[in-house]
């Protein structure tokens, strides 16, 4: 087999591959400590006075590990008090049969965390904990808040200052959340109408989900970016980020925390209240990669959605090839839509390590690169002296891609067509997931073309966002697409926070927001500063 031809690449590939080689030298680049990368985390939450909530929650949370693998935490209620348990670590490194025997109640609250700027700490590991007039509160948080400068500073103005004892060592907005909550919950107003004061305050994505001793709150933003469903034990109810959750701790789907709504659960049943109205922005890269395959967002599965996608893919772009690949796992359902569509056989060419974690959801880019080569090894005899599509879910900075696609032409293979089941990545992130500055999504700086020069592929090509919107059965409307289109459905910071992460000199295509006018760089110029992020992070 002859050696595989390396050739130079152009001027302006070069220069957008050694800047993303730059931001890899420590994990991120100069101004990383200035705003640094975005999480996604996994909530959980149970009532269920005849059950064990403990392994009940640790289940749940088991389930939900992909979306956080870097800090684990659960709060328990006996009735009389709340007993906090977190860790650094997988929920299996954090919780063990005698800590969970220890935690004996009757309703609990899990977390799983992904860093942000909030660094990799104890202290910022959920769920975050405040005491109160009546007992405690403890609270976990999915998502990413946007007017933290006015809730710091509300904070304060209530306590006199008194709460910055217990935020030592805490840089999460998540406790923020905590604090406010915990601060008008006095005598005269109960924890719920404290959290119905609170929640129309908070701007930007949040899934809640919090407890005191005997009650079970969970809420969403008014936009629903991320998911948050429901459902029922035979003497109980449970809340969590996806309804594979349910599924693992045997609890019936009853429906999905509606946009803008707080739930109530205790020894009543299930109350709910509406904070805010209703305007839908679901994030569209929870169908792409960020659910489990088995997960139901929105009426629409999310397998099913990426077996679409791929069927899309091979008839918006065909390839002549031999075998159809997936990187695993993210890249199998679409690789099985695209065989099935091109009648390009499908087949395995990579094994992938069970036992690494995902690169995608790793801090340091460093990390990432390691990951890569830990994670995926070729299956040679497969794919040697074949030409392959290989479909993956995204391209966000590149590197697992140039590291693939060198692997599979060392192992054998005479071309390589790389098919994404997504659309180019070009825009930053800013409700809770982790793309971070445009300086490091290779997508923002270079065309198709030039990116599968950087990467050496043989072709490129991406589904059209029309071509995944459609698979996801929801209407455009209805979706937050901004990491793709850049349509920045909530509003953002402004530019002097944002820094580097804000979408310099580029016009942004904002769109209406709650029937309102169209926003534009003056509006954001004139909105409340905020403070930035790596000074307060979020969850």
């Amino acid at each position: 087999m002859p050696e595989p031809v390396t050739r130079p690449l152009p001027a302006a590939v070069r220069a957008a591959v050694d800047r993303l080689d730059r931001a890899d030298a420590d994990g991120r680049p100069a101004d990383a400590d200035l705003r640094g990368p975005r999480e996604e985390c996994g909530v959980f939450g149970v009532w269920a006075p005849r059950e064990d909530v403990a392994k009940m929650s640790y289940y749940g949370m088991y389930a939900l590990q992909h979306r956080g693998q870097e800090a684990a935490g659960m709060a328990v209620s006996d009735g009389t008090r709340i007993v906090v348990y977190k860790e650094l670590g997988l929920v299996s490194q954090v919780f063990d049969e005698s800590t969970l025997a220890s935690l004996e109640g009757s309703l609990a609250v899990g977390h799983t965390r992904y860093s942000t700027t909030g660094s990799t700490t104890w202290d910022n590991a959920q769920p975050s904990y405040r005491p109160t007039v009546s007992g405690g509160l403890a609270l976990g948080h999915n998502g990413n808040l946007t007017n933290t400068t006015e809730l710091a500073r509300r904070l304060g103005e209530l306590t006199d200052g008194r709460d910055a004892a217990h935020r030592r060592g805490t840089t999460t907005d998540s406790d923020l959340v905590t604090g406010l909550i915990a601060a008008l919950a006095t005598d005269d107003r109960t924890l719920e109408a404290a959290a119905l004061e609170v929640l129309p305050m908070l701007q930007g994505a949040f899934c809640l989900v919090f407890m005191d001793e005997d009650t079970l709150y969970a809420a969403r933003d008014p936009h629903g970016v991320h998911p948050l469903v429901l459902g029922r034990l035979d003497a109980g109810w449970v809340v969590a980020s996806e309804t594979a959750a349910l599924d693992i701790v045997g609890a019936a789907f009853v429906r999905e925390v509606e946009p803008g709504e707080l739930l109530v659960v205790d020894e009543h049943g299930v109350r709910s209240h509406r904070f805010a109205l209703a305007d839908p922005k679901g994030c569209l890269f929870e169908y792409v990669y960020l659910a489990r395959p088995d997960t139901t967002i929105a009426g629409r599965n999310v397998y099913e959605t990426r077996v679409e996608v791929g069927r899309t893919l091979a008839r918006e772009s065909p390839a002549a090839a031999d075998m159809v690949i997936p990187v695993p796992e993210s890249g199998t359902p679409a690789a099985i839509g695209y065989a099935e569509a091109s009648g390009i056989p499908y087949g395995a060419g990579l094994v992938k390590n069970a036992y690494v974690g995902r690169t995608f959801i790793q801090p340091s880019q460093s990390i990432r690169q390691l990951g890569i080569r830990l994670k995926l090894n070729p299956l040679r005899e497969s794919i040697r002296g074949k030409r392959l599509v290989v479909v993956d879910d995204s391209i966000v900075r590149g590197n697992t891609q140039r590291a693939l696609v060198r692997m599979l032409r060392e192992a054998g293979a005479l071309e390589v067509h790389v098919r994404i089941s997504s659309p180019p990545v070009r825009w930053p992130c800013f409700y809770g997931i982790d793309f971070a500055s445009r300086a490091e999504l290779i997508a923002s700086g270079l065309g198709v073309e030039e990116i599968r020069q950087a990467i050496g592929a043989d072709s490129l090509a991406y589904v059209s966002i029309e071509g995944l919107t459609l698979a996801s059965e929801q209407p455009a409307g209805r979706l937050c697409r901004a990491c793709f289109d850049g349509a920045y459905a909530i509003p953002l910071p402004p530019r002097e926070v944002l820094g580097r992460r804000h979408p310099e000199d580029v016009e942004l295509p904002f769109v209406e927001h709650n029937g309102g006018d169209p926003a534009g760089d003056d509006a954001l110029a004139d909105r409340e500063p905020l403070v930035p992020v790596g000074a307060l992070g979020s969850a």
